[in-house]
């Protein structure tokens, strides 16, 4: 027994040094890293795609690094920091291009580099990329032509307050709005469609433009959320009640003026939705599974009296947070 002693001794510093080995060596392993990229970093839609985002690494093992450029005009900005990701090594992109033509190059170098990528929310004019998950842009936009046409009784003069220029997301919702408007309702007449461009400041600018120029107006589409607010802004400073409203995405302020009767409705997207199934669809085609090349993640017309259907609030909640 005695003799047996030292071995049994040695036996399990050996397990042990081979125990601590292990988990040392675990340690100093770097975790998997997933980029997401917005177009943006300052509006509450992009806090919920990354609350989403979030989710989805911790739940599937990833660690999210999200960075994004402060203007979501700035092409070079966002290109930088792709870039920035490539050199960094990371296992796969989730990208929101704030250009549908300008980070064309960006997403062929990283499928050229074998780093899979992921699109969300807007689209872009390639086919290098692993899935597209987003919103119906077009579908939403003729959900907000048709309640137009309904609040108006098919006969009226409208604005639109478009967001800016290959912007592929807002585009879309933008042309789903004028060509159901033309087609579905001839009586309703677009009589101005001007950008907003990125800001709530510069909507309002150009807002307060187009009802300057339209004394006699009955409607107004603003197809994201900050050409929403600008235009809310607007109203309210010219005093324009009188205007039907219809607004795309949601925040406190939006969904605020909702139940004031400020706006009439909102077609609300679900970007906490859009944040998971992109990083989680990202992390299926890393593990080899298959995934659709693209996703609907939804869009929805809410009134004030839809505002607690159970869906509306889930949709909500993490944008008013």
């Amino acid at each position: 027994m005695k003799k047996a002693l030292p071995v049994i001794v040695l036996l399990v510093v050996v397990a042990a040094v081979v125990v601590l080995a292990f988990v040392f060596r675990k340690r100093g392993q770097a975790e998997p890293t997933i980029a997401v990229i917005p177009k943006g970093m300052t509006h509450s839609f992009w806090m919920s795609v990354h609350d989403g985002a979030d989710k989805a690494g911790k739940e599937f093992g990833y660690k999210i690094a999200w960075n994004g450029p402060i203007r979501e005009r700035d092409v070079e900005g966002q290109s930088q920091i792709v870039e920035d990701f490539i050199q960094q090594g990371v296992a796969g992109v989730v990208l929101a291009p704030v250009d549908d033509g300008g980070l064309v190059p960006k997403v062929e170098q990283l499928a050229e580099k074998k780093i899979p990528c992921v699109i969300i929310d807007s689209g872009i004019k390639t086919d290098k990329y692993v899935s597209f998950v987003a919103t119906d842009n077009y579908e939403g936009g003729r959900l907000a032509a048709r309640r137009m046409g309904k609040i108006l009784n098919g006969k009226g003069k409208v604005i639109v307050v478009k967001y800016q220029p290959n912007s592929d997301s807002t585009t879309a919702r933008e042309n789903g709005f004028i060509e159901t408007i033309r087609k579905e309702f001839p009586d309703v007449k677009i009589v101005a469609a001007e950008y907003g461009e990125d800001t709530p400041e510069t909507a309002l600018a150009r807002t307060e433009d187009m009802l300057t120029a339209n004394s006699d107006l009955q409607g107004l589409f603003a197809c994201n959320q900050s050409t929403s607010l600008g235009a809310l802004q607007a109203l309210k400073s010219r005093k324009r009640a009188e205007v039907k409203m219809i607004g795309f995405d949601a925040d406190k302020a939006l969904v605020g003026a909702l139940k004031e009767g400020l706006i009439d409705s909102l077609v609300i997207q679900n970007p906490y939705k859009m944040g998971y199934e992109g990083v989680k669809t990202l992390v299926e085609h890393i593990r080899g599974r298959p995934v659709p090349k693209t996703m609907d993640t939804g869009a929805k017309l809410v009134t004030v009296e839809s505002l607690n259907d159970r869906e509306v609030k889930e949709a909500l909640e993490p944008q008013l947070r």
